[in-house]
């Protein structure tokens, strides 16, 4: 009797198991960057803000409408390649993830924004900054940070006004990114006084500027701008002071504002003579900033680059709009990531209605005996 009661009881118990087991959901959430290819490492630092982002989730024991939630990060590459960033949409969208956040660059990121928001995915790019990613009126596009119009702009005035330059030569890349933030500091800097006295452009497979670089020294410029990646923009500065310019001011946004710069510049002089900007405050300024990277540093030793704490809040960002809906279908949560006030690492984000951040922040940085600063 006794042994059939314990039979029945453990049955009773599994059962309940059971049950509680079936209210627990899987969330997963999309991340697509270059992990591969001469910009494997913005991807890698991006993947890795999105990896401490899920861990964080989990052990927070999240609930979703009732449910528990377990947070799953699918990860893919997209070699910073417009046609991988379609095909790897594509199959996030076929993956039937909860959400995205990516991508990376703004040449990937605005031809899969048409896939994502044909298949009904929330998407949060925490670093493409090309304003067009948002103008496609997609209803769940998202930016976290300062778009080009903000970087070529803040960029030009500091030129003009700070450094009083007067004659400056622009290249980029002709990627949505570099050919998009060219623009804005060409318009913005000549509405300035600053004469262009050179337009060039590359690509951002490119190594050897040497040809480019002696048209622009036969123009006597006081600066150049970059629009472009730092794999380019290092060998660039190489360059730069091999054909003798080495008092020529040289700027970027924040595809070259990285630590990576330091190391792909090999020693050059003229890395003290960068000028660049990134969407957002430096990591001390973060709200969160100082301990985050701590935690970073802990966990991921030598990755940092620029946009792993906006990947991370960008997560944050998703399951939030979760937790406030009761759900994680993105048809339901979505239109919750429009009225987004969350208090993250990098700021407090909320957007406006065009999926663009409200408040942007903006911070220029130097270079100064091998180690990046913030200029304020």
């Amino acid at each position: 009797m006794q042994v059939k009661l314990n039979v029945i009881v453990a049955a009773a118990v599994a059962l309940c198991a059971g049950a509680v087991q079936a209210q627990d959901i899987t969330v997963r959430i999309g991340q697509v960057g270059p992990v591969s290819g001469p910009q494997a490492h913005y991807g890698k630092d991006e993947q890795n803000g999105a990896r401490m982002a899920i861990e964080d989730l989990n052990k927070q024991n999240v609930m979703i409408g009732g449910k528990h939630a377990k947070f799953e990060l699918v990860a893919d590459d997209d070699a910073a390649d417009p046609k991988q960033g379609t095909a790897a949409a594509t199959k996030l969208c076929d993956q039937k993830v909860n959400g995205v956040v990516g991508h990376l660059n703004s040449g990937t990121t605005i031809p899969a924004a048409k896939i994502y928001n044909a298949c009904g995915l929330p998407q949060i790019s925490p670093s493409a900054t090309n304003p067009a990613y948002t103008q496609q009126h997609y209803k769940m596009a998202f930016r976290l940070l300062a778009n080009d119009n903000a970087l070529g702009s803040g960029l030009a005035l500091y030129a003009a006004d700070a450094l009083k330059l007067k004659r400056v030569a622009v290249i980029d890349d002709r990627t949505a990114y570099g050919q998009g933030v060219a623009e804005v500091f060409k318009k913005a800097a000549a509405a300035r006084g600053i004469e262009i006295v050179s337009e060039q452009y590359t690509n951002d497979k490119a190594t050897d500027f040497m040809s480019i670089l002696t048209a622009i020294k036969s123009k006597n410029p006081d600066g150049i701008f970059y629009g472009g990646m730092d794999p380019q923009a290092g060998p660039m500065l190489r360059q730069i002071e091999t054909l003798g310019m080495s008092n020529v001011k040289f700027f970027g946004g924040d595809g070259i504002c990285t630590e990576k710069l330091i190391e792909l510049s090999a020693g050059a002089k003229t890395l003290g003579n960068v000028v660049c900007a990134q969407g957002g405050v430096s990591i001390a300024k973060m709200p969160g900033g100082t301990e985050w990277k701590k935690r970073y540093d802990t966990e991921f030793p030598g990755d940092f680059q620029v946009y792993s704490p906006y990947t991370y809040d960008a997560v944050m960002v998703l399951a939030d709009a979760m937790k406030r809906a009761g759900s994680a279908d993105p048809k339901v949560y979505g239109p919750f990531v429009a009225k987004t006030d969350y208090k993250g690492v990098t700021t407090t984000v909320m957007f406006e209605a065009d999926g663009e951040l409200k408040n942007p922040a903006m911070t220029f940085y130097a270079y100064k005996d091998g180690k990046q600063i913030a200029l304020n």
